[in-house]
């Protein structure tokens, strides 16, 4: 008891020197654990999306890309199929596709065209608001709806991608009829709209104004519209009627499709059909493309423990060497001590008393980090792919 109460006096009276040491030993046992967190947190997200979605369809070249674009709304950008491949998935009977279009951006945010499917296909829910029910609506994630401090009822306006890609891509003003809740996905941070949409802003499709006016109708006169009609740059219930697309569907683009097969059958015999590599298209499985990720992930995972096993080893020795300075500049009142009666015995438990409970403080510390990062790590996953995306 007495040790205890000394080592406690000692602490107490050099709280610098103890809090120092105490931080620098908990930051050497959180890290470690924290990134053992995150990087099994990680995995799980990765593979759950990836097993998450049986097949994709996309133009032929890298599968990770197309991976990645599809299921992460990253910045990649495989070339887009036309719309004939989806019906062609529909003809078959086999699966049912759902179309993305993720060629645009708002306030820094992916906007995914796509149909009514991908959201019971993601198994998404409304916070607030209602779903996409007419052309130039927009459903947002919870991240984007507390990023942007928006929500029902406001609107977020689309940019194209960079400065050179501007032909026939016009802005568009679409209001915000729903936020869904948060599912800490890729989904949290992205702005649905219908595919349509997506074409409008890409200038496939567009309303015109009413180049016929009282006028013109009173001087029995008539309007001729040509290109230079002013274009809309947000769809209302007065203008939406005269929204309009050139050409065939058909040929129209999607960024890539997610293939819901409707059985094993079903699954195999649509492989077969995008097997031969001079198709323009190609359908991969994403969990065979994000398995091979994490394993390439998890091969410098390897080394990245064997670095801070060292990194570990060298701090601890440093705590160690600043301990044993401690108790050398402590000499002299160690000899005092046992000039007073102390035997050595009771120095050297009085000592280790004194590192245990630095140890010990240390270890809670770590041990209390740990835990707000196990209770975060879904988030702070979500975030981390958000931001490397």
């Amino acid at each position: 008891m007495n040790a205890i109460y000394l080592a406690y006096a000692y602490l107490r009276y050099h709280w610098a020197r103890s809090l120092v040491l105490v931080l620098v030993a908990a930051l050497i046992l959180f890290v470690p654990i924290a990134t053992q967190i995150l990087l099994s947190t990680s995995e799980r997200a990765l593979v759950a999306r990836g097993e998450a979605t049986p097949l994709l369809l996309g133009s032929r070249g890298s599968q990770l890309d197309l991976t990645m674009s599809a299921l992460y709304f990253s910045d990649e950008r495989p070339d887009p199929i036309p719309m004939r491949e989806v019906e062609q998935i529909w003809d078959s009977d086999l699966a049912l596709p759902i179309p993305l279009h993720t060629a645009f951006s708002s306030s820094g945010y992916r906007i995914v065209g796509t149909s009514l499917d991908y959201f019971d296909f993601r198994d998404l829910r409304l916070a607030e608001g209602r779903g996409l029910t007419f052309l130039g609506e927009a459903v947002i994630g919870a991240d984007v709806a507390a990023a942007l401090g928006v929500g029902v009822g406001d609107a977020l306006v689309s940019s194209p991608e960079n400065l050179f890609d501007l032909d026939g891509v016009y802005p568009l003003e679409m209001p915000i009829v729903g936020v869904l809740s948060t599912t800490n996905t890729p989904d949290d941070e992205a702005i649905f709209v219908d595919i349509k949409t997506a074409w409008v802003i890409q200038g496939i499709g567009h309303g015109h104004e009413n180049v016929v006016t009282a006028a013109d109708i009173a001087a029995g006169t008539d309007a001729i519209a040509n290109a230079a009609v002013v274009q809309y740059q947000r769809i209302t219930p007065d203008n939406i009627e005269s929204f309009h697309f050139h050409g065939s569907q058909d040929a129209f683009p999607a960024s890539s499709v997610i293939v819901v097969p409707y059985d094993t059958r079903s699954a195999t015999i649509l492989k077969g059909r995008y097997l031969a590599p001079e198709l323009p298209t190609q359908l991969v499985a994403p969990d065979q493309v994000i398995a091979s990720l994490v394993d390439r992930i998890f091969r410098i995972k390897s080394l990245l423990d064997a670095v801070t096993a060292i990194i570990a080893v060298a701090a601890l020795a440093a705590v160690g060497l600043a301990v044993f300075l401690s108790y050398r500049l402590r000499a002299r009142e160690i000899v005092t001590a046992v000039k007073l009666g102390a035997r050595q015995g009771m120095v050297l438990r009085l000592l280790a008393t004194e590192t245990l409970a630095l140890l010990f403080v240390a270890s809670g510390l770590a041990v209390l980090g740990a835990v707000v990062i196990s209770q975060n790590s879904d988030s702070l996953v979500a975030w981390l792919l958000a931001l490397g995306s």
